[in-house]
């Protein structure tokens, strides 16, 4: 029995946020775009994708980020809200896939896939409570 048995394929969830100065490349880097960065579009889409699945992971497991493959298509400047959206395509032991996407108010931005791993949260704290003593 997996932790993920309960997951539907198909299972979706969305989420959005509005770009500030505090989401963009120039609020990082003074010489770039005031433009939403693709970290902060990648951590939206990991974001949407965790809330997919969480009703689905049995009490005190959580979804960590594995895999991302995503590419940024367009700029959206400060005052926009983005929206991520992500749907499962495959349930495999304890990896989650999905299809994510990201849309501003007038265009996809973003599209790609994402990978995320079921855990024990209490088990994965342990590991990293004994290996940052090391």
């Amino acid at each position: 029995m997996t932790a993920t048995k309960n997951i539907p394929v198909g299972a979706t969830a969305t989420q959005t946020t509005e770009v500030t100065r505090e989401l963009t490349v120039a609020h990082f880097h003074d010489d770039m775009p005031e433009v939403y960065g693709t970290p902060m579009m990648i951590y939206l889409m990991e974001v949407a994708a965790a809330a997919a699945i969480q009703p689905f992971l049995p009490p005190g497991w959580v979804s960590v980020g594995a895999v991302v493959n995503v590419r940024h298509l367009a700029a959206t400047p400060v005052g926009h809200q983005v929206t991520a959206s992500a749907k499962v395509t495959d349930v495999n032991e304890n990896l989650i896939s999905f299809w994510v996407e990201a849309f501003d108010e007038q265009e996809k931005i973003g599209e790609g896939e994402h990978v995320r791993a079921a855990i024990d949260l209490q088990r994965f704290q342990k590991r990293m409570m004994t290996k940052k003593s090391k």
